[in-house]
């Protein structure tokens, strides 16, 4: 430990004249001593030191001893909090280091209550006291008590002319989920920095308004020469991923590839993520095994869960063996994607011993989540009573989630008594979810019940609840294009439906015959194959066939889980056209390619 000399006057030029300053050489030796600390114990090594020497009266040591214990990765807010009480008289320095000092802890409301205190005591907070607080208020969706903030702020003058705060308001509105009040904020702010423009795509990104942020990542780039943060572009990654869009996801990575010369972990997961949840599986994997030691335990959940959603299940399954054989230990959202990888592959079994080992080797208490992977497991594999015993032994009331999932393995298996235990326990939750009583009806109408169809569609009705149409999504040449069945909103409907007469006349001779049982109405068979044929996955196959180069991928992505007869009718296709077809459902990506799925027909 280095011995300190002693006080010496310690003098700094300041305009014209050299005037005495208020601390000694000796106190800024106790500084430079407090910046080479790199640890907790060290840290208490100098602060002993200062204590013998007497020197923890001076405002200045006292003030950074503070700061350095609460700002430092390594800092302790007990400990620093032990050091802060003991000054006399603190001012906003003292204050600002301990909000944000809570704030990175994540101990969001001992930093509000410390600003109350600030407040109380008549210390004027300055610049450097809002963002902090307003991350806090953030972290907390402490929208009300961030308004009064920004009211502060405003009174106190700093909200014109530091852009710190604008962007922190920005954020802080962005995370509360009051978006109105971010752009309103944006739009004031007289020169926008990247700061600026990366706050207000994060609050859409926060928001899940996706097309959004891929628009203000083009606008900022029109409106100058900025080059995007890696924050940012995790946003537009994360945009890509949620909209399927494939081409703007390239153009991304693009920009990465001319502006960065290397990719934190942080990037390069959002890759990964983007392809894999872009039905580009093979890239995700690439980069995946491009990172080597840099694979952490995110990573390897986002590689889990994207080979489980592509119908790889078993390869996800051998990641997470490499992961724990590398010492790196399983969170509970790791192991929502291994079960899942279980329930996809119907490892009734594998999973069972899965959920064990989570709660008894790693010591992970199972989250509803898991239980909803679990009771989808065994309901898939038919194992539907096995699952409601799973759900009475569960800790917390099971969720509407839970239920739907048991409700819709009794449409797998026709179990129509189960299925009206399920449905009414749904009900009991009033989720107002009218796909609960569409699967329900669907139940009674594969047993033929048609009467408790049409009574199941009247509760629907009186519920004030209409049927969620099924649309399909695809890219074309940068253009975004969606679909509904029977849809012919669109200018080229004619030419579209003119190809789909097309491909039935060719998948006639591929011996494809419609699954008129898909239509739960009843109709006669005739109107029942000419609701199939014009379901909305058809469409916008016939579309990409119409408006891609022939052997290129088309991608399309569905907002309800795909129905049989479409899945039999892609495969066909795949075959005739020599397509890859990649459908990404609200359950998993099926990859179509030489007449099989990668999904292995159970879905």
């Amino acid at each position: 430990m280095v011995i300190l000399n002693q006080p010496q006057k310690f003098l700094i030029p300041h305009e014209n004249k050299i005037p005495e300053i208020n601390f000694t050489l000796k106190e800024q030796e106790c500084l430079s001593l407090l910046k080479t600390c790199k640890s907790i114990q060290e840290f208490k090594q100098v602060h002993s030191q200062i204590i013998k020497i007497g020197f923890l009266w001076s405002p200045f040591v006292a003030s950074n001893l503070v700061a350095t214990c609460a700002i430092s990765e390594w800092g302790s807010m007990d400990y620093a909090c032990s050091i802060f009480r003991q000054i006399q008289d603190p001012g906003s320095f003292e204050f600002n280091a301990m909000i944000r000092g809570y704030t990175k802890d994540i101990d969001s409301k001992e930093a509000i209550f410390t600003y109350i205190e600030m407040l109380e005591i008549g210390i004027k907070p300055d610049k450097f006291t809002y963002p902090p607080l307003l991350k806090a208020c953030a972290l907390l969706l402490a929208g009300k008590e961030g308004k009064q903030i920004h009211g502060q702020i405003f009174k106190a003058g700093f909200l014109e002319d530091d852009v710190f705060v604008q962007n922190s308001l920005i954020n802080m509105y962005g995370k509360c989920g009051l978006l109105r009040h971010s752009c309103e904020i944006f739009e004031k702010i007289d020169f926008k920095t990247i700061a600026s423009w990366s706050a207000l795509i994060a609050a859409h990104a926060n928001s899940g308004m996706w097309d959004e942020c891929l628009m203000l990542l083009s606008n900022m780039s029109q409106e100058g020469s900025w080059r995007a943060e890696e924050s940012t572009l995790v946003n537009v990654l994360s945009a890509c991923a949620h909209l399927g869009s494939l081409d703007y996801g390239k153009c991304a990575h693009g920009y990465l590839l001319r502006n960065l010369s290397g990719f934190n972990v942080a990037v390069e997961t959002g890759l990964m993520d983007m392809y894999v949840r872009c039905g580009s599986l093979d890239n995700g994997v690439s980069i995946f095994r491009e990172m080597g030691l840099k694979i952490n335990q995110k990573s390897c959940s986002v590689m889990i869960s994207g080979l489980t959603n592509h119908g790889r299940g078993e390869e996800a399954l051998v990641v997470f063996e490499r992961m724990l054989e590398n010492g790196l230990k399983p969170d509970d959202v790791t192991y929502v994607g291994v079960l899942s990888a279980c329930s996809h592959e119907g490892l009734v079994e594998k999973g069972k011993k899965f959920f064990d080992r989570m709660r008894f080797e790693h010591r992970i208490d199972p989250t509803m989540q898991h239980y909803g992977c679990m009771v989808d497991l065994m309901g898939r594999a038919g194992l539907v009573r096995e699952a409601l015993d799973l759900i009475e032994s569960m800790p917390m009331e099971p969720n509407d989630v839970i239920w739907r999932s048991v409700l819709s393995s009794c449409k797998i298996h026709r179990n129509v008594e189960l299925g009206e235990l399920a449905a009414e326990n749904l009900y009991k939750l009033k989720t107002r979810n009218s796909g609960d009583y569409i699967m329900m009806s669907n139940i009674y109408a594969q047993a033929r019940r048609w009467e408790d169809v049409s009574l199941t569609r009247v509760k629907m009705a009186n519920e004030g609840l209409g049927q969620v149409v099924g649309s399909s999504s695809v890219v074309v040449n940068r253009k975004f294009r969606k679909f509904a069945s029977y849809d012919k909103s669109h200018y080229d409907f004619r030419e579209i439906y003119e190809m789909l007469c097309q491909m039935a006349w060719q998948l006639r001779f591929e011996g494809y015959l419609p699954d008129t049982t898909q239509v739960l109405l009843d109709v006669d068979e005739e109107e029942k194959r000419e609701r199939l044929g014009l379901h909305s996955q058809k469409l916008a196959i016939a579309f990409s066939l119409m408006h891609t180069l022939e052997g290129s991928k088309i991608i399309i992505v569905r907002n309800i889980r795909m129905c049989s007869d479409c899945h039999t009718y892609t495969k066909l296709i795949s075959v005739i056209y020599q397509r890859e077809i990649i459908v990404r459902d609200r359950n998993v990506f099926h990859c179509f390619r030489e007449g099989v799925c990668s999904c292995k027909d159970y879905w």
